[in-house]
Formats: C-alpha cells, sequence, structure tokens
C-alpha cells in the first residue's frame, strides 16, 4: 500500500491476508463488518485496496446495512418499552459497546499468542 495514511493502518501483510479473506468469503465479511464497531469503518477501503470489484462488492455491502438498520429498529422497537431498559438505558448501551467488542479483542488476542509462538 503507498498511502502514507493507511499504510500506518494497514501494512501489505494485513493487506494480502484481506485478499485471501475476501477471495474465500468475501460477501459474508463485508456483510458481517456491519455488525463490528471500528472495523466497519475500514472494511471497504480494505475491499477497494485488495481489487475486490464494485460490483461485488455493492450487494454485500447494501445487504449489511439494511440488516444492521432492520436488526437496530426492531431491538429498539421490542426492547425499548420494557421497563428495566428504560430505567437503566445507559447501563444497556454499555453492555452492547461491551458485547460488540468482543469479536475484536478475542482477534487481538489470538493474534498477540500466535505472535508470542513465533
Amino acid at each position: 500500500m503507498n498511502s502514507k495514511f493507511f499504510g500506518r493502518f494497514i501494512n501489505e501483510e494485513k493487506l494480502h491476508e484481506a485478499e485471501g479473506l475476501f477471495d474465500r468469503m468475501g460477501g459474508f465479511t463485508i456483510t458481517i463488518a456491519r455488525f463490528m464497531p471500528i472495523i466497519r469503518t475500514f472494511i471497504p477501503f480494505v475491499a477497494g485496496s485488495s481489487t475486490m470489484a464494485y460490483r461485488r462488492f455493492l450487494p454485500y455491502n447494501l445487504l449489511g446495512a439494511v440488516s444492521w438498520v432492520t436488526l437496530c429498529c426492531a431491538a429498539g422497537f421490542w426492547f425499548g418499552n420494557y421497563p428495566v431498559v428504560k430505567e437503566h438505558f445507559s447501563l444497556v448501551v454499555i453492555g452492547i459497546i461491551i458485547v460488540s467488542l468482543i469479536p475484536m479483542m478475542v482477534s487481538a488476542i489470538r493474534g498477540a499468542r500466535h505472535k508470542a509462538a513465533n
């Protein structure tokens, strides 16, 4: 990657890993990335940098976006009227943030263990 700005976040090794991931599970990766904070920000850049075709990217990105909005609206509608949720809304938000960060933390721990083993 020749960009100085993105090169700080995405190195060549990680870009090649992303290309392999997009080759194996491209659409699923794009769709699921919508549900992971921080990762959802970088996936479009990585997909473009790894030469994923826009025609292939767009339907999965739209599927992820529609799924995300539908899930969040439905969850807000169904759970928003429970008195427990209304009374402890800030704790619910903090819980959602923690749960959504778990996959990223697990991945970081696995990466650190893999580096330590090598």
